[in-house]
């Protein structure tokens, strides 16, 4: 099972911040996820970003029993 953790207005259109799901794959977890199109539409927008165990990730990622996978919105600062 990977942990999967959601920050800022992503975990406010899941309606979540954590939850285990059974997957591989970066691409695995993305499918599950998009299965509620809302957070599949905000999980697609400019700027969110993956990180599998603490590194962001540009493309495709295996996962482990143990990963944890996280999305993060774009950060505004100032």
């Amino acid at each position: 099972m990977a942990r999967v953790l959601l920050f800022g207005r992503l975990a406010d259109v899941a309606g979540w911040r954590e939850r285990e799901v059974e997957a591989s794959t970066l691409a695995e977890v993305r499918a599950l996820l998009s299965a509620d199109e809302v957070l599949a539409e905000a999980l697609a927008g400019p700027g969110v970003q993956a990180a599998v165990d603490r590194v962001i990730v540009r493309g495709e990622a295996a996962l482990t029993g143990i990963s944890e996978v996280a999305f993060m919105p774009p950060m505004s600062g100032g």
